[in-house]
């Protein structure tokens, strides 16, 4: 069935190196090293990995089979499965809003991102004392001016890709960027492991330790493979609509997975190692990036204006790859009011930069920090939504449609292509992970985050 817009993937290849960009993300290079150390390392590894395939990509497999059975974005999937049940348009709609804000807070961290790969570049942050990071990055988030040059520029460049189009753009920029990050990555991890002390990193990374393992730990991972993944969101039904009728979605859905998870463990290595190695404190946490890595980066001499350099552009890569699907996600939705593609993804970018904007200008002592909702600045209240809401809360009722109302035979068809790829693994993967597991894990997710 052939997506509203008449596009899609030229090749399974193609749909995986897409996925993957929008599944790894800035949350993967930074969010998950620091979130595994300090819920005991390699003990919170083990119970991620089970929630990353168990859960996460459960709910990937959904949305692609969502997606390619119905060839529309996420509005209007649903309704046209059910169409007895308009009702459940809702959920694609929450979708859409879900990814709308994500985009929002994303391009104000992107900013952020690109600001330090160009302080990198001119040896900017080789001149700052180590004990001015915080200062630094307090200065240039909180500057009416500057942040906003690096949305804008960011956006820009985001923009350009979506009015390329599905294959000669989104297909074409990821088979580009997904190998290059991966070999940045690599670079990043052999220099961090050849540090003295580097050993240090490693075992706070990996040695299981059960002690830091808590229920809050436990739930963090659950809700670290939800967010890795990109799913709850809308944005891997779009993707599901353009994948080849061909395709595997299984097969194309470990891939994913793996790439994904892979990622985060790499990012880990090229972190924790460096960190340690340098006398840094590896609890950092959100300002691990902004203010510990950079000391790191100056107390390595002349190899750490490299070493700076070519991390923040892989945080930047990984960044576009994301806002590359979120903007493709909107644009595809207004492109199927018949807007064209060029013009919806310009409107979409419009609206969207706006947000990013008032969030920035919210964010630490902006220009509009004195203006909150609900007690919270508006990059605040944007965070919460995206961060514990919003995503659980579209990935339960996604999940629920899928399970308990889509028609069995439709997703039997979809997983083996019309009868022509075996699915033997069905009946646990439907009966136990899809209507009983995943729902009760998302429950769960989300009551803990609306009372955390």
């Amino acid at each position: 069935m052939s997506t509203s817009t008449g596009e899609g993937f030229s090749s399974s290849f193609g749909a995986i190196m897409a996925a993957a960009g929008s599944a790894v993300g800035l949350g993967n290079i930074w969010r998950f090293p620091y979130i595994c150390g300090k819920y005991g390392g390699g003990a919170f590894l083990l119970v991620y990995i089970c929630f990353v395939f168990l859960i996460g990509m459960i709910l990937m497999m959904s949305e692609f089979v969502i997606g390619r059975r119905t060839g529309e974005d996420s509005v209007k999937a649903y309704p046209k499965l059910i169409p007895h049940r308009p009702g459940w348009k809702f959920v694609g709609v929450a979708g859409l809003v879900t990814c709308f804000l994500i985009l929002a807070i994303y391009l104000v961290i992107s900013g952020w991102t690109t600001n330090y790969f160009w302080e990198s570049l001119t040896g900017t942050l080789a001149g700052i004392a180590d004990g001015d990071f915080g200062l630094h990055f307090s200065e240039f988030a909180s500057s009416a001016l500057r942040p906003v040059i690096f949305i804008g520029l960011f956006l820009i460049l985001t923009t350009l890709v979506i009015i390329g189009g599905v294959e000669k753009g989104i297909e074409r920029v990821s088979k580009l960027l997904m190998p290059i990050l991966v070999v940045l990555l690599l670079v990043l991890c052999v220099r961090s492991l050849t540090l003295d002390g580097a050993s240090k990193g490693v075992a706070y990374l990996f040695q299981p330790d059960f002690t830091k393992l808590t229920g809050e730990g436990i739930l963090a991972a659950l809700g670290q493979a939800l967010f890795s993944l990109s799913v709850g969101m809308g944005v891997m039904i779009v993707y599901g609509s353009y994948l080849p009728k061909d395709d595997n979605i299984l097969k194309t859905s470990v891939w994913i997975t793996v790439c994904d998870f892979a990622i985060a463990v790499l990012s880990g290595i090229a972190i924790f190692p460096a960190v340690f190695a340098c006398g840094q404190d590896p609890t950092g946490g959100p300002g691990l990036v902004y203010q510990v890595l950079p000391m790191v980066f100056n107390s390595l001499g002349a190899v750490g204006r490299v070493f700076s350099i070519v991390f923040f552009l892989l945080l930047a890569l990984a960044a576009l790859t994301s806002a590359i699907s979120l903007l493709e996600a909107l644009t595809q939705w207004l492109s199927s009011e018949k807007v064209g593609r060029t013009a919806s993804a310009i409107l979409m970018s419009a609206a969207v930069v706006l947000l990013a904007v008032a969030a920035s200008f919210s964010f630490g002592d902006g220009i509009w920090s004195g203006f909150k909702l609900g007690g919270m600045q508006l990059f605040e209240l944007l965070d919460k939504l995206t961060g514990t809401i919003l995503p659980p809360v579209c990935a339960l009722m996604t999940i629920i449609f899928f399970g308990w109302f889509m028609r069995k035979e439709d997703i039997v068809d979809e997983l083996s292509n019309h009868g022509t790829v075996k699915v033997g693994y069905f009946n646990v993967f439907y009966y136990f992970l899809v209507r009983f597991v995943a729902p009760i894990a998302l429950l769960v997710v989300l009551i803990s985050g609306l009372f955390n």
